[in-house]
């Protein structure tokens, strides 16, 4: 993809603004992949600033991100600047063009959450029945979309159909998607499904109490996403 200029010169706040991005985004890649949520070189995040979203470019460990070299796209996925983006970068920009309110997204392989989307049977309007408060507050439903192959395209009018009503989805064989209003929300998201995707793969062989649905009315009332 041809990469072109800016649209507009950035002002001092939006140019302070996107430097606290970049050192958001790297400092929150370095904890992802030290605690192992995500490896190698898989996974990808980004955040919204403006009608420009800064991503993390392929090829890269998130790990070992640069501040100086993440990449930035426009909401229908054209590079506009620094490295080449993302493979899975069309993902973001589906999401949030289905979610104008998410400031950020958070796409991981986190071990459990790729054990679940391998599962056979899943209701995969829903993949995980509602066994925490939190896993209710921060993610919700979780469709499973079906298998696609990295950085197919061809995913892309599903996913942002999908994000229109789901904050999170669970890619079959792949991993998570998670939207959040800014990078710690979507973090916390991402997380949270990860640990419940590990309670749920822990609990298969017993007998189980997810919350009700009056339980679960209960907190999203309370806590409105």
């Amino acid at each position: 993809m041809t990469t072109t200029p800016l649209k507009a010169p950035l002002g001092a706040d939006t140019a302070a603004s996107t430097a606290t991005v970049r050192d958001d985004i790297v400092r929150l890649g370095a904890s992802l992949f030290e605690r192992t949520l995500t490896f190698g070189r898989t996974g990808n995040l980004s955040v919204r600033v403006s009608d420009r979203i800064i991503v993390t470019p392929t090829g890269v460990s998130l790990g070992a991100l640069d501040a100086d070299k993440l990449s930035v796209i426009d909401l229908e996925g054209q590079h506009l600047d620094g490295a080449k983006p993302s493979k899975e970068a069309f993902l973001h920009a589906a999401v949030y063009r289905a979610r104008p309110g998410a400031g950020a997204v958070v796409h991981l392989h986190s071990t459990h959450a790729v054990a679940v989307s391998c599962l056979a049977g899943l209701d995969d309007d829903d993949v995980m029945p509602p066994l925490t408060a939190y896993y209710v507050m921060r993610v919700g439903k979780l469709p499973l979309l079906p298998y696609h192959a990295p950085g197919d395209e061809s995913l892309e009018s599903l996913a942002e159909a999908t994000a229109a009503d789901h904050r999170c989805f669970l890619l079959a064989n792949h991993g998570s998607v998670v939207a959040g209003a800014d990078l710690a929300a979507a973090a916390d998201a991402a997380e949270e499904l990860e640990e419940t995707a590990r309670l749920f793969l822990m609990l298969r062989d017993h007998h189980t109490r997810p919350l009700d649905k009056e339980q679960v009315a209960d907190l999203n009332r309370r806590y409105p996403a």
